[in-house]
């Protein structure tokens, strides 16, 4: 046998040797079913709620929500109000193209957010209550990007409006939403 084989065969038998030797050692104890079952009794089931699960949930479900509905009134202003305000949708305008893009991307990625943002408000009862009234107009916001391409300035008007309402609920509900202003990799994973 050449040399390399040799000595890949004799590190295979030494590492199945401790292996072999590792679970001779563990067969000492006890391997009934009945320790088994009790063992798996317990340990309490993952589903189970506990006390501090809930609070938790709440909790972090605030700060998700901010994070979210954050990341989707900075996508809103960076690149679709700021651009609305400065005339740059109208037709005839030089950069129209790029900045319907840009407002297309970030109405897309404004959109998800905005709805990750109300699943995360489900987790705390005053701000499911807050934004209750809201679902609607999230929805309404599918559309943006054919809307501003045929010209409607009241498209780019009622993201921000939307947007507003969200910052008041939250901020109503205890979690005020402070725009953050996503990366364009951030925009284009949506």
């Amino acid at each position: 046998m050449p040399v390399p084989i040799r000595r890949l065969f004799v590190a295979l038998t030494l590492c199945c040797a401790l292996v072999a030797g590792a679970t001779a050692c563990g067969s000492g104890q006890q391997s009934s079913t009945k320790n088994t079952s009790a063992a798996a009794q317990a340990v309490p089931a993952a589903d189970s709620p506990s006390p501090s699960k809930s609070a938790e949930r709440q909790k972090f479900a605030k700060t998700r929500f901010v994070a979210n509905a954050g990341l989707a009134a900075g996508a809103t202003y960076q690149w679709i109000v700021k651009p609305w305000k400065a005339g740059k949708f109208k037709k005839g305008t030089k950069g129209r193209r790029l900045a319907l893009v840009k407002a297309g991307a970030a109405g897309l990625f404004a959109y998800n957010r905005l709805k990750a943002a109300q699943r995360n408000a489900q987790g705390d009862p005053t701000l499911s209550k807050a934004l209750a009234p809201l679902g609607a107009g999230i929805e309404s916001l599918k559309g943006l990007a054919s809307k501003l391409r045929k010209g409607d300035d009241g498209a780019a008007g009622a993201f921000d409006d939307i947007i507003g309402q969200i910052k008041d609920a939250g901020r109503s509900a205890g979690a005020p939403v402070k725009e953050q202003v996503p990366t364009a990799a951030e925009l284009t994973k949506g």
